[in-house]
């Protein structure tokens, strides 16, 4: 198969699809759930795709430990690249490498206005003319509402999406039964797109629902789910 074909067939379709055609520029998504549930696997999932498609990715972990996010992102291609016998993977892998770039911040040292200046410069001053920027791990349910202003504008600003992975940090958190943390509920008027993970055990399977899309609160199943032997998003 090659990367036209795996474009067309890929799960990600019903993923957009889901979400009334995509998040779209200037725009912030949600990837939420509890901890260890694959957030950070959507998220790369999401990545690649976008990479498979020619566009530009910034990865910004907030993790500590860029190694690591470096790693997903080869598991992730390796399985698609086998799951979908892709052409030429090694020279696709390589190729598409120019395209992602890689940084890592700490969110309790480093303001959010430092990111985002670093971030404009890697873009404007850098030449790397990012389509999205991925907040990997980022504590969205104790930031405040002005970092999260100051986000949506710099999407906006720079013609960009933004997806995070949001898990909460306080120990009171009590969940919905989609997987939204009630943490979550007062930043709902800044997320374009929220989509919530919880694992269930009888199918064995990361069930993704969409429960904001542009401004509509109406939960529905995404249609894919996430396959937790092969961490990929799956019909």
């Amino acid at each position: 198969m090659d990367i036209k074909e795996l474009n067309s067939v890929s799960p990600l379709r019903v993923f957009e699809e889901s979400i009334n055609g995509g998040l779209g520029r200037g725009n912030l998504g949600v990837i939420v759930s509890r901890h260890g549930v694959g957030k950070t696997a959507c998220l790369v999932h999401l990545a690649t795709d976008k990479l498979f498609k020619g566009e530009n990715v910034i990865h910004v972990s907030f993790s500590g430990n860029v190694e690591h996010v470096i790693n997903w992102y080869k598991e992730v291609f390796r399985e698609i690249a086998e799951l979908q016998s892709l052409d030429d993977a090694t020279m696709v892998y390589n190729s598409i490498l120019a395209n992602r770039v890689v940084m890592n911040f700490s969110q309790e040292q480093i303001p959010i206005d430092k990111v985002i200046s670093s971030l404009e410069s890697l873009i404007s001053q850098g030449s790397f003319k990012a389509d999205a920027i991925l907040f990997d791990g980022y504590k969205l349910t104790v930031a405040s509402d002005e970092d999260i202003a100051k986000i949506k504008e710099f999407a906006e600003k720079m013609n960009l999406e933004v997806w995070f992975s949001v898990s909460p940090v306080r120990p009171d958190v009590v969940y919905d039964q989609y997987g939204v943390p009630n943490t979550l509920l007062k930043y709902y008027d800044q997320i374009d797109v929220l989509v919530a993970l919880r694992y269930d055990e009888k199918i064995d399977k990361v069930i993704l629902t969409v429960v904001r899309a542009h401004h509509e609160n109406v939960p529905k199943p995404m249609g894919v789910n996430l396959d937790p032997k092969t961490m990929l998003i799956s019909k």
